[in-house]
C-alpha cells in the first residue's frame, strides 16, 4: 500500500499492524516522517502487548464458552456418534459383533458396547474405517474453522493410533500455519519516506520495489488528490486507489484567472467534459465546497462572530492600505484574540503592514458602523452551508468522470466512508483496474 500525503503516518501503522500490509508513507514533509518514525516505534511495542493480551483474552473465554455449553464440535461429534450407536444397535439386534470403542469419542462422550457374535474381525473392521474416516473429515472440518488457541490437545487415552496420526497432522498444520502468521507480521513493516508528490512523479524514483500494489489518500489536500487519480491511471503496477480529498481552496482552476498556461496540471477540472466547456468554480465556491452541513445541521452552528470580525478586517484593510488582495493568511488569528482591537493589530502585523497609523478609534469606529449586519453576514453564511454538497460533489464527479474516461479501469465508484458529522470529507473515490492491466 501507497499512502499518498501520508503526515505522521496514522492511516500507515494502523494499516500495517492490523492487516499485515507493506506500506509506504509519503509526505512532503520531513518534520511530519520524523514523527512518523517515532511514532510508530513507540506504537509497535504496546501493539504487540496488545495483541498478547487479546490473545490470553480469546483463548480464556474460548475455554469459558467450551465449559457453559457444548460448541459446534462437540454438538457434531455427539450427532455422529449417536448415529452410529444407532447402527450398532441395529447391528446388535442382527446377532453381529460389535468390537468394544468402535466409534471414536473425540474426547466428548465414551461409550462401550459388548462384543457378542462369530462374524470374523478383520470384515467388522473394513466397516469401522471407513466410518472413522469419515469421522476424521468431519472433526478436521470443524478444526479448519476455529482459532488456533480454541483447539486443545487431545487425550491419547481417547484416540486409538488412526486419531493420533490425525491429531498430529492437525498440530503440524496449526505450527505451520502460526510460524507463517509470525513471519509475516514480522516481514510486513511501515516505512516513511519524504518526497513531493506531483503528477509527474516518478514512484519508482522512490520506492524501489514497486510491485503490484495500491494508493490510498485519507484528506489529501488541493491538488495533491488529483494528482494521487493521474498517478493510479498512468502506472501499471498500481491496481486499485481509494482517495478522500479536502481543502478544495486550495485547487488550482485552469480557467479561474483565464491565464494560458499550456504545460501546467490542473487540480480542477480534471474530466473532458467540464475542461470542454471551460467549466470554473472560483476561490469563494471552493471555500464553500469545504463547510460542513451535516455539523450545523445537528446544532454545531457557525462561528459567527469570528467571520464578522475577519469580514469588518477586509474592509480596513481595502480603505485604509489600499490592498485587495494578498498572498499572506491571518490564519486562527481569532482564537488568540482578546477584542476586535486586538484581533485587528495581530491581523496587521501577520500581513506585515503597518498598524501605528491605525488608531483604537478608528478601529472600533469600523466595528460600530458594521455591527448591525452580523445577522446579515450570519444569514448569508448559512445560504454557503445550504449550498456546499453541491459544489463539493460537483468536484467529486470530475474527478469520478475522470476515471470513467480512462480505458484501463475496470471499475470506479463514489464511496461514503464515515459520519459526516465527524469527518464531514466522508466520500472516497475508488477504483479499480482492468486484470490484464
Amino acid at each position: 500500500v501507497i499512502d499518498i500525503g501520508s503526515g505522521k503516518g496514522y492511516l500507515s501503522s494502523f494499516l500495517s499492524m492490523q492487516y499485515n500490509l507493506k506500506v509506504y508513507g509519503i509526505d512532503s514533509s520531513s518534520s511530519n516522517t520524523n514523527g512518523a518514525h517515532e511514532r510508530n516505534r513507540k506504537l509497535k511495542k504496546h501493539w504487540r502487548a496488545y495483541q498478547s493480551r487479546g490473545r490470553e483474552n480469546l483463548k480464556s473465554q474460548t475455554l469459558e464458552k467450551a465449559n457453559d455449553r457444548p460448541v459446534e464440535s462437540e454438538i457434531k461429534c455427539k450427532t455422529i456418534n449417536e448415529e452410529l450407536l444407532n447402527n450398532a444397535n441395529s447391528l446388535q439386534n442382527q446377532d453381529q459383533v460389535i468390537i468394544q470403542d468402535l466409534v471414536p469419542s473425540c474426547g466428548f462422550t465414551e461409550m462401550a458396547t459388548p462384543a457378542t457374535n462369530t462374524e470374523t474381525e478383520s470384515d467388522l473392521m473394513t466397516g469401522t474405517q471407513s466410518h472413522e474416516t469419515k469421522l476424521s473429515e468431519e472433526l478436521l472440518a470443524i478444526l479448519n474453522v476455529l482459532p488456533a488457541d480454541a483447539v486443545e490437545e487431545f487425550s491419547s487415552s481417547h484416540c486409538n493410533c488412526g486419531e493420533r496420526c490425525e491429531e498430529e497432522n492437525v498440530q503440524r498444520k496449526m505450527t505451520s500455519l502460526k510460524t507463517k502468521a509470525r513471519k509475516s507480521s514480522e516481514s510486513n513493516l511501515y516505512f516513511p519516506l519524504t518526497s513531493c508528490i506531483t503528477a509527474e512523479t516518478e514512484l519508482n524514483d522512490i520506492i524501489t520495489d514497486l510491485e503490484d500494489c495500491m494508493m490510498v489518500g485519507l484528506h489529501t489536500c488541493g491538488d495533491l488528490a488529483a494528482n494521487t487519480l493521474r498517478i493510479f491511471t498512468a502506472k501499471p503496477e498500481i491496481k486499485a486507489v481509494c482517495s478522500v480529498g479536502c481543502c478544495y481552496h486550495l485547487l488550482s482552476e485552469q480557467f479561474e484567472n483565464q491565464e494560458e498556461c499550456h504545460d501546467q496540471v490542473w487540480g480542477f477540472p480534471m474530466c473532458q467534459y467540464l475542461k470542454d466547456k471551460g467549466w470554473c468554480c472560483g476561490r469563494n465556491a471552493r471555500m464553500s465546497a469545504c463547510l460542513a452541513l451535516e455539523r450545523v445541521a445537528v446544532g454545531q452552528m457557525l462561528p459567527t462572530e469570528s467571520l464578522f470580525y475577519r469580514a469588518v478586517l477586509q474592509v480596513i484593510i481595502e480603505e485604509m492600505y489600499g490592498v485587495t488582495k494578498s498572498d499572506r493568511h491571518v490564519g486562527k488569528t481569532f482564537s488568540k484574540s482578546s477584542s476586535f482591537i486586538d484581533y485587528v493589530r495581530r491581523s496587521l502585523k501577520k500581513l506585515e503592514l503597518d498598524d501605528s497609523k491605525l488608531p483604537d478609534s478608528c478601529i472600533m469606529d469600523y466595528y460600530e458602523k458594521y455591527k448591525h449586519r452580523m445577522n446579515e453576514l450570519e444569514a448569508f453564511n448559512m445560504l454557503k452551508v445550504v449550498l456546499a454538497p453541491c459544489i463539493e460533489v460537483l468536484i467529486l464527479l470530475d474527478r469520478l468522470c475522470y476515471l470513467k474516461e480512462q480505458e484501463n479501469i475496470a471499475w470506479s465508484g463514489l464511496v461514503k466512508l464515515f459520519d459526516p458529522v465527524k469527518s464531514p470529507r466522508c466520500y472516497a473515490v475508488i477504483a479499480l483496474k482492468n486484470q490484464s492491466c
